[in-house]
């Protein structure tokens, strides 16, 4: 098996690679701030107790995390949150929603300036930064499609599930089993393999958007 970090090492995909991992680390960055930021507006004050408000990777990812996103090509991250001191009735699902809104909202942001640069023409002449350029934005936009998908499905540790527990207290009891870990774990690993089927639909959906914002 040939691994991600190989592609570092080859001309021809040395730019996916450095545009996939600058693009996961901000993304995963800002999905984690964004948990964060909704969990202080909803009464818990936990993420900046702990010092989570930060941009640094390290803090939200880890040195395993981001190894395994540099090696693997794939990466998690995390935001200490106590349920206890939110206020609302929904306040979870705000807070597990929060992750994922920001990740669509990153796509839709890179896939919108692609389709403005397309549509007013800012470059006559090709030249090799406008093509890394909207290579980047495809990247990033599409990665944060599949991440938001990924993301909304209804096993843990997944937003999802707490979206679904919070509106759902059947599920939530069901989740809370600690028999159930190994079926999570089967879950999880079933989640993750259909997500990279995503890829496809989800790139084809990216360039449809960008092609009605470029009009063309």
């Amino acid at each position: 098996m040939s691994f991600f970090i190989q592609s570092a090492f080859d001309p021809a995909t040395q730019f996916r690679y450095f545009a996939w991992v600058l693009t996961v680390i901000v993304s995963i960055v800002l999905h984690e701030l964004a948990h964060g930021w909704m969990a202080i507006r909803c009464g818990d004050d936990t993420p900046r107790r702990l010092g989570r408000l930060t941009g640094n990777p390290l803090v939200h990812m880890g040195p395993f995390s981001l190894g395994a996103l540099f090696l693997l090509g794939m990466a998690w991250g995390s935001m200490p949150i106590d349920p206890t001191r939110l206020r609302g009735k929904y306040a979870e699902a705000k807070v597990a929603f929060a992750g994922p809104a920001t990740n669509l909202l990153i796509a839709v942001v890179c896939l919108t300036l692609y389709g403005l640069l397309l549509r007013f023409n800012v470059t006559a002449e090709p030249s090799q930064f406008m093509d890394n350029l909207y290579r980047f934005l495809l990247i990033a936009g599409q990665a944060n499609l599949v991440l938001m998908v990924f993301n909304l499905f209804p096993v843990p540790p997944l937003d999802g599930s707490h979206i679904l527990a919070n509106f759902n207290r059947k599920y939530a009891l069901f989740i809370d089993d600690p028999g159930k870990q190994g079926f999570f774990i089967l879950g999880f690993i079933a989640v993750f393999a259909i997500s990279r089927q995503l890829w496809a639909p989800l790139g084809n959906a990216a360039t449809w958007f960008v092609r009605l914002v470029a009009g063309i």
